[in-house]
Parts: C-alpha cells; structure tokens; sequence
C-alpha cells in the first residue's frame, strides 16, 4: 500500500514536468517567425529597384545630361589640352550606321550620341548595375560601383560596337584612344551616379 502510494505521488510529480516539456517543444515547432523578420530576409532576397515616374524620369535625364557634358569635355577639351587623343563617340556611331545601314548619318550618329548619354546609359546604371551592387555587395562604396560600371561601358562602347559591330580592331587597337575612353566612361558614370545620389536615387 505505502508502495503504491509513492509510485503514484512520483507519476503525478513527473506528469506536470512532462506535459511542460511537450509543451515547451510544440511550442518551438509551431513558433511563428514575425513578419519584419520575413520581410527582411525577402529584402535580401530581392532587387530594390527605383519607382519610375515622373521624378525618376527627371532625375535620369538631368544624371545624363550632366554626365553626358563631363564626357565631351573631358574628351574633346582636356584631353587634347594635356597632348592625349581626343575622343570621337560620334564617328563611331556614323561607322556603326555606316555597317548596319550601308550609308554614313552624321544626324542619327549625333541622336545615337545622346540618346545613350543622356538615356540608356544613366538607365542601366539606375535599373541594373547600382541595385546588383547593392544586393551582392552592401557595403561597396557608390563610387566604386559607379567605377566599376564605367569599365562596363568601355567594354561595350570598344569591344562590342566598336569591334563586334564596326569591325574595328577590338578596344581600338589598345592605343591611345583606348585609355582616353577608359577614362571617359569611368568620368561619365561618377557624374551619372552623383547626380542620381544628390537627387535621392541611391
């Protein structure tokens, strides 16, 4: 009798303890994860790309713009006043319509000209390259990324269109011209990036 009496003050002793174990494991396995903790891992997950509207459309145009004139002038003033090549993106283009058309344009080579200064250039750098530098590298400084997608655009300006496109040798010979552009397209998307930044478009 005294036996089973203290084997069933032991179970009702242990019981409260094992129920509070279960209790403590469902609770881990059906936890919830809070919201903001799901909405910042998505964030690391996804591109943050800018809103295009009205102001993202004035920002671009005034980043290309501005970088567009950064580019001329170092290329068709400073350059040749320090004894380097001056650049010629214009020529280019006429060579590049000259190959896919049959014919020289001096007018479309101009409006080619601009249109990637002052539009597709600043777009790629606010819908590609600046939100692919923030997800895969965060702590990169602008200026870097900014670096970085000039040496992007002198790829594609002297390799691609002037060589794969125009048949030009590729990167123009590596001559002096080469380092001029080089410089140029890095010149180029710091303006474009610094606008973009001073405009609140990180």
């Amino acid at each position: 009798m005294e036996s089973r009496l203290r084997d069933e003050t032991q179970r009702s002793i242990e019981k409260p303890s094992l129920e509070s174990h279960q209790g403590v494991a469902l609770a881990i396995i059906n936890r919830k994860v809070p919201t903001s903790m799901l909405d910042h891992a998505q964030s690391h997950t996804e591109l943050s790309l800018p809103r295009l509207d009205a102001a993202a459309a004035w920002t671009l145009l005034l980043s290309g713009a501005v970088a567009t004139v950064a580019f001329d002038f170092f290329g068709q003033s400073l350059s040749p006043m320090l004894g380097f090549p001056n650049l010629a993106p214009v020529p280019l283009a006429n060579n590049v319509i000259n190959v896919l058309f049959g014919a020289t344009y001096a007018p479309g080579a101009h409006f080619l000209h601009y249109l990637a200064g002052l539009v597709a250039y600043p777009l790629g750098w606010m819908l590609v390259a600046a939100p692919l530098a923030r997800r895969l590298a965060p702590g990169l400084p602008w200026w870097v990324a900014a670096s970085g997608y000039g040496v992007a655009l002198w790829v594609f300006a002297l390799y691609v269109m002037a060589h794969l496109v125009a048949g030009n040798p590729a990167f123009l010979g590596f001559t002096g011209i080469t380092w001029v552009a080089l410089a140029g397209h890095v010149i180029f998307a710091l303006a474009a990036a610094a606008v973009m930044r001073w405009r609140g478009v990180p």
